[in-house]
C-alpha cells in the first residue's frame, strides 16, 4: 500500500461540497448512521479512554444507527435505533469543525468540516505519529484494498484530485476491521439505560449535540467491556464525569472555528460547508496558529 496525501486530506475532510457526485457517502450500508457526518472514525474503547487520559475528552462525539431490516430496535425521540438487547447500539468518533481548508488538490481554501486534529495549513494529522493516534487512520485504506471496496483516495482521483493511490496491495499487518463479531463493547458499543437519551436523540440526528450528550455516550464507551454488552456503572459515571469537563485545546478550537465559519460564511440558512473563506494566506496562517499552534495543538512536520 503505498499512497501520496500531500494536498490531499480526503479522508480527514467532508468534501462533498466540492464535487458531491465524486464523494463516498457513511449512508451506503444496510444501517446508514443517523447523523451526516462525512468519514467518522471509530474509536477503540482504549482510544477513548486514552483521549480521557489526556484531558480530550472534548474531542469525540458519538453516532447512532438506523436499523437494518430484522434487527432489535428501539424508538427514542420517535426514531427508530438499531439496538442489542433492547440497548441502542453507538460508536464513538473524532468531532469534525468546520475549518478554512484546501483539501484534495484544491487552492482555493473554503469552509468545510474537517477532523479535529487535522492542521488547516499543512494538510497533516497533529496526533499523527502519537500512540493516540486511531488504529483505524492508521490502516486506511488497507481494509478497503483487502476487501476490494473502493478508497477515498481513488475518489478523490476520480474528482481530479491528482494521482494518490500508488499501491494497492494491502499491508500484511492489518488489524481487525473496526466492525465484526468481536467488535462489541471494544468499538461497538451499547447504551445501557434508553430513558436517558431523550432529547439527545434528536440532536445527534439534527448535528446539535450539546457537551453533555457527548460526555454520555464517551462515559458508556469507556465504562463498556469487550466482548460484551455488560457497562462498568462506576468507570461509566467517572468517565462521563471527565469528559463533560474536558476543557483542551481542541475543544476550544471547535468552539472558535464553528463561530469563525459562521460569521465569515453562513447563508441565510446558516450553511458553512463549501463557503469561501474571507481571509488572505498570511491572515489565514495567522488565525491557525492563534487557534490551533498557540492554544497547545501539536505541530506537524510539513511535507519533505
Amino acid at each position: 500500500m503505498e499512497l501520496r496525501c500531500e494536498g490531499c486530506a480526503g479522508c480527514c475532510v467532508d468534501w462533498r461540497p466540492l464535487t458531491p457526485e465524486a464523494a463516498g457517502s457513511d449512508r451506503a450500508g444496510r444501517r446508514p448512521p443517523l447523523d451526516d457526518v462525512y468519514d467518522l472514525v471509530p474509536l477503540t474503547r482504549d482510544e477513548a479512554v486514552r483521549f480521557l487520559d489526556r484531558g480530550l475528552g472534548d474531542v469525540m462525539t458519538p453516532r447512532l444507527f438506523e436499523p437494518a431490516e430484522g434487527d432489535d430496535r428501539v424508538r427514542i425521540d420517535g426514531v427508530d435505533l438499531a439496538a442489542v438487547d433492547g440497548r441502542p447500539v453507538f460508536v464513538v468518533g473524532l468531532r469534525k469543525p468546520p475549518k478554512p481548508v484546501a483539501p484534495i488538490g484544491t487552492d482555493e481554501p473554503r469552509w468545510l468540516d474537517a477532523c479535529v486534529f487535522l492542521d488547516p495549513t499543512t494538510l497533516q494529522c497533529r496526533i499523527h505519529d502519537d500512540d493516540a493516534y486511531p488504529r483505524t487512520c492508521a490502516a486506511y485504506p488497507g481494509h478497503n484494498l483487502a476487501l476490494d471496496a473502493e478508497t477515498e483516495c481513488e475518489r478523490v482521483e476520480a474528482a481530479g484530485g491528482g494521482e494518490r493511490l500508488l499501491g494497492d496491495e494491502p499491508p500484511a499487518d492489518l488489524p481487525a476491521p473496526a466492525f465484526g463479531p468481536q467488535a462489541l463493547g471494544s468499538t461497538v458499543f451499547a447504551y445501557p439505560d434508553q430513558d436517558d437519551l431523550e432529547g439527545a436523540v434528536m440532536r445527534i440526528r439534527d448535528g446539535e449535540t450539546t457537551a453533555a450528550d457527548r460526555a454520555r455516550f464517551v462515559g458508556a464507551a469507556a465504562g463498556s467491556r469487550p466482548g460484551s454488552l455488560s457497562v462498568d456503572r462506576d468507570r461509566m459515571a467517572e468517565a462521563r464525569a471527565r469528559a463533560r469537563a474536558a476543557d483542551s485545546w481542541a475543544g476550544r478550537a471547535i468552539r472558535e472555528w464553528s463561530k469563525r465559519a459562521g460569521d465569515d460564511g453562513a447563508g441565510d440558512d446558516g450553511t458553512t460547508d463549501g463557503a469561501g473563506v474571507g481571509l488572505g494566506a498570511d491572515a489565514r496562517e495567522r488565525l491557525v496558529r492563534e487557534l490551533e499552534d498557540d492554544a497547545g495543538a501539536p505541530p506537524t512536520p510539513g511535507w519533505d
